[in-house]
């Protein structure tokens, strides 16, 4: 007896390779362009094999049917050519073909019926399984594990909006970031170039897919899907588009024995902001470098390094950063004053104490 009839009259799951498609989920809808100006789409499908391993493929409605005609030749018990009296099953139905309409609307109208046609398919007498036609159609080819992907948004968990109590002023130093998780390559200066395992600081959410953000010393738009959300946004910048409040990029240098450790920090402030000598002490020991007994400082034009003490030193750092302005290149969203962070009681800093 073959394998396929054994299975079939054994009913025997554990039988299946741990490669075999178990389920599949139709994640999201990307537009391909072809020849000259035709558009298609193309379902974004995640697939779940026995052995417990996700993946996604890429596969057009036109791939779905032809797979289906396929399998209806090969086992259909009502097609009077089918070869052999064995291993015939009731395909469930796939949604027809539509001519007319817009290829975006027809495609996310035809996502509900072709999950229920996958899930209806892999939900089949196990030996049907192991048929290659079918097994090539779920099977991840080398262009689908290279490919991308981008929002998914399918696969993200339904929610609903709660309403609630914001506090009056959010910390001065919270640092909204991201981890880019693939290479990502800009299309002109206004997009970023992301390296995987580059962290990316958050400055505002442009659309429902693109964020504008900070890294490497430059500033521009990046698309979500190509990052993990290390720390989200406010929810009131998450949601708008354009709006919200302005975030600001304060740069600090924690000075140690060892070297010197840069750290990007993003403000929701304008540039203008005047902080207080106290909430700068409290913000760089405990949010941003998290150590105890520190001194802050800036470096005058001559490139010498100054302590502050008070409120009056910070208002003259400021003054002074804001002096230097047009001599050094920063990105636009970048305070013209920079914070040099010391232990206060290494004066080696200086060269003399101060």
């Amino acid at each position: 007896m073959s394998q396929p009839q054994q299975l079939r009259d054994e009913s025997d799951f554990d039988q299946l390779p741990d490669n075999i498609p178990i389920s599949a989920t139709i994640a999201d809808i990307e537009e391909k362009k072809g020849f000259i100006d035709y558009f298609f789409e193309k379902f974004v499908v995640e697939v779940k094999t026995k052995g417990g391993s996700k993946y996604l493929i890429y596969r057009r409605y036109r791939e779905f049917f032809s797979l289906h005609q396929t399998l209806e030749s090969k086992y259909s018990p009502d097609d009077p050519d089918r070869p052999g009296p064995n291993n015939s099953c009731v395909l469930p139905p796939l949604p027809g073909k539509i001519y007319i309409g817009n290829k975006k609307e027809i495609a996310e109208n035809r996502i509900p019926e072709l999950n229920t046609y996958m899930k209806r398919l892999l939900g089949l007498p196990t030996w049907l399984l192991l048929d290659d036609t079918l097994r090539m159609f779920f099977y991840q080819t080398e262009q689908d594990s290279q490919h991308a992907p981008r929002a998914l948004r399918r696969l993200r968990p339904p929610t609903r909006k709660v309403k609630t109590v914001k506090e009056p002023k959010m910390d001065l130093f919270s640092s909204p970031r991201a981890e880019a998780m693939f290479d990502f390559r800009g299309n002109g200066k206004a997009e970023l170039n992301l390296k995987r395992g580059e962290v990316i600081f958050l400055l505002r959410r442009v659309n429902a897919d693109w964020l504008e953000g900070t890294v490497n010393n430059q500033t521009g738009i990046f698309p979500e899907s190509f990052v993990k959300i290390i720390k989200p946004l406010p929810e009131s910048d998450s949601e708008g588009e354009g709006g919200g409040h302005t975030y600001s990029c304060l740069r600090c240098f924690l000075l140690t024995p060892s070297g010197v450790e840069t750290r990007d920090v993003c403000v929701q402030e304008a540039l203008t902001i005047q902080p207080t000598y106290s909430e700068l002490v409290c913000r760089m020991s405990r949010n941003v470098f998290k150590v105890d007994d520190i001194a802050l400082n800036y470096r005058d034009p001559e490139g010498d390094l100054i302590r502050l003490l008070d409120d009056e030193d910070v208002q003259l750092m400021i003054k002074e950063g804001r002096r230097q302005q047009g001599r050094v290149q920063r990105p636009v969203n970048q305070f013209p004053w920079e914070l040099h962070v010391s232990m206060a009681s290494d004066l080696s800093v200086y060269g003399s104490e101060p």
